[in-house]
């Protein structure tokens, strides 16, 4: 082999090292990139999640309080009642006029589908719960009215259930006492 010969095969032998690294570095910045996505979907997951949990609340406390609405406004001379339904909270079938107490029917934000109803003895809608047989993430600090949420082992046992107070009838006001006339003569 000439001289020339030997430095191109080793120019070619150089070449293939690098290619071999140029694999290697490669190879290495796809498996990097796969970590990074793989964590970006873990916090986008647990992100989405907490989302759909303040949604299900939000809308377990609309129909709740519609619930209650619902309750309250029964025309007088009827025992009070739960709707039938949930569809009743749309349009109270009680009333002729049209009487709203929840603007649309909400959807189970964690299921994308219908809700679990809560009956009362008659068979009245009392309240709600989701169907997701899920463990929640949020186990503790919830708002006033959901402390039974505390501890929660999937999200069926998050119940929103209506407990209308009684309208508050007014009272009279005690009697005013009128101020004793002063003696005449009487040092004060």
């Amino acid at each position: 082999m000439s001289g020339r010969q030997r430095v191109h095969v080793a120019r070619r032998a150089a070449r293939g090292e690098e290619r071999g690294f140029t694999y290697l570095g490669a190879l290495v910045l796809v498996v990097i990139t796969g970590i990074a996505v793989v964590s970006a979907h873990q916090y986008w997951s647990t992100l989405m999640k907490r989302e759909k949990e303040k949604e299900l609340i939000f809308r377990g406390d609309q129909i709740c309080r519609a619930i209650d609405s619902y309750y309250k406004a029964t025309p007088q001379g009827r025992q009070p009642s739960y709707p039938s339904r949930l569809e009743d909270l749309l349009k109270d079938p009680r009333s002729l006029e049209s009487r709203r107490h929840l603007r649309k029917l909400y959807t189970d934000p964690m299921t994308g589908g219908k809700w679990g109803v809560i009956s009362d003895e008659k068979g009245g809608v009392k309240g709600v719960f989701s169907l997701s047989e899920k463990a929640p993430l949020k186990s503790g600090g919830f708002p006033a009215g959901h402390e039974s949420f505390d501890d929660a082992k999937a999200y069926t046992d998050w119940k929103f259930v209506s407990n209308p107070l009684p309208a508050k009838t007014p009272q009279a006001a005690p009697p005013a006492e009128t101020p004793k006339p002063q003696e005449a003569g009487a040092k004060g």
